[in-house]
């Protein structure tokens, strides 16, 4: 069984709901990503989600657009960040790692180096946004003989026959975007969320985690009612652009929004 797999095996036993936060590798600078990976998981992280910086992210909004800019500034490049998942596995092997991030650094390197690559740094789970499943077989194949989830997206415009598909082809957990748009629009609807995800009932047995709004502990808690999880990216990220010049105060900030988060999830269950 993954670490993933695990993760959420043992929340579901203890009826908890997976806490997901997302962060861009380098940003603000490459020296405190790794800090900042302990210090989610310090704050309750059940998951973490590291981007790896791509100057064009067409799935996300100004927020993560500009963390990858200051990422790709100091020249944060995919074998900088397999090497912070490295270090983070030195005294971390239990917490999932997961690779969210855009196709072509992916091909720069080659399928083969790169998989072989990051599952030797401790990688669980890579997200491709722009790799369909339809042309994603050839890396998932490689993702599944080293032991690596390959995680697909759903969203609200989502066929039941397409979730299909894509539930057939991913591993792990599915990221269902709760909203149509780009990563921290601000509008938020549940029920509908809700009604999508009972459309999707009876197609996988994978967990589905939902992001996109998610803003707060109570955003959190009202989208942890209705999936196995929640994603949290620009909510953390807006708070690294804000303390770009005082990087020190940076973890103790995440480590309150997420903290606050995780009360709000666990409280929702109880």
């Amino acid at each position: 069984m993954s670490r993933i797999q695990t993760t959420f095996a043992t929340l579901k036993q203890q009826g908890r709901k997976a806490l997901i936060p997302y962060i861009t590798a380098g940003d603000p600078h490459p020296d405190y990503t790794v800090s900042l990976m302990h210090a989610l998981v310090e704050a309750g992280a059940d998951i973490l989600e590291l981007g790896v910086p791509f100057s064009d992210p067409m799935a996300d909004g100004p927020v993560i657009q500009k963390a990858c800019e200051r990422a790709l500034k100091h020249n944060t490049r995919t074998v900088d960040v397999l090497a912070m998942v490295a270090e983070f596995r030195k005294t971390n092997s239990e917490t999932p790692v997961v690779l969210m991030g855009y196709l072509n650094p992916i091909e720069a390197l080659g399928y083969e180096t790169f998989v072989k690559a990051a599952a030797l740094a401790g990688v669980d789970g890579v997200l491709v946004v722009d790799l369909p499943p339809e042309e994603a077989e050839e890396f998932s194949a490689l993702l599944k003989a080293h032991e690596m989830d390959a995680i697909f997206l759903l969203a609200p415009t989502t066929t039941r026959e397409r979730a299909a598909r894509i539930c057939a082809a991913g591993s792990g957990y599915l990221y269902y975007v709760s909203l149509k748009g780009v990563t921290g629009s601000a509008t938020l609807d549940v029920p509908g969320v809700a009604a999508k995800l009972e459309a999707f009932a009876g197609l996988t047995d994978l967990p589905i985690a939902v992001g996109f709004g998610i803003r707060d502990g109570a955003t959190a808690a009202a989208l942890g009612s209705v999936s196995d999880g929640v994603i949290v990216g620009s909510a953390l990220v807006s708070r690294i652009a804000e303390l770009e010049a005082s990087p020190e105060k940076i973890a103790p900030v995440l480590k309150a929004i997420l903290g606050e988060m995780r009360q709000a999830l666990d409280a929702s269950v109880a």
